[in-house]
């Protein structure tokens, strides 16, 4: 089997140089974060080609680019649905009612922590702090859109509005 290629587009490349022209030369590794999120946010997540394109386009080493990409929870190394929902269980949002929201999610969507619906609209995970701990619970959607106060009212509107 041979293996997938892939070339960064033209709109990921550009802003990844407009990125880039604020650090110093030899810098590449300053702009990977931003450069796998310009990626996932284009793809929806960071296939093994998408992190060798990244690392080939930044004259990083594969492993250099791994690394980050599994470090840090915002991103998805494997095909996640159109949604993610992250859901805020550190302390604080579970003792203001983060479990029951998480619950509510899994018994709403159909499935466990980590799984994709059926018709590829939610991926459900759980996450640590998401700094808004007097506000609990707290969901994070598509890692950009940060939602306070999730009573089951609140998520049935959320997920209403998100699959319109």
């Amino acid at each position: 089997m041979k293996d997938e290629v892939m070339v960064l587009s033209d709109a990921v490349r550009a802003a990844i140089d407009s990125e880039r022209e604020r650090f110093p030369e030899g810098r590449a590794r300053s702009v990977l974060i931003f450069a796998l999120t310009r990626v996932q946010d284009e793809l929806g997540w960071l296939s093994p080609a998408a992190l060798q394109a990244v690392a080939d386009y930044l004259f990083l080493p594969l492993v250099a680019v791994h690394e980050v990409a599994h470090f840090y929870s915002m991103f998805c190394t494997r095909p996640v649905g159109r949604h993610t929902i992250r859901v805020c269980t550190s302390m604080p949002c579970e003792m203001a009612g983060g479990n029951v929201a998480l619950r509510y999610l899994q018994e709403k969507l159909g499935i466990a922590v980590g799984e994709t619906t059926k018709d590829g609209q939610f991926t459900l995970f759980a996450g640590t702090c998401m700094g808004s701990c007097g506000e609990g619970p707290v969901l994070l959607v598509n890692n950009k859109r940060m939602c306070v106060r999730m009573s089951n009212d609140r998520i049935d509107a959320l997920l209403e509005e998100l699959q319109s």
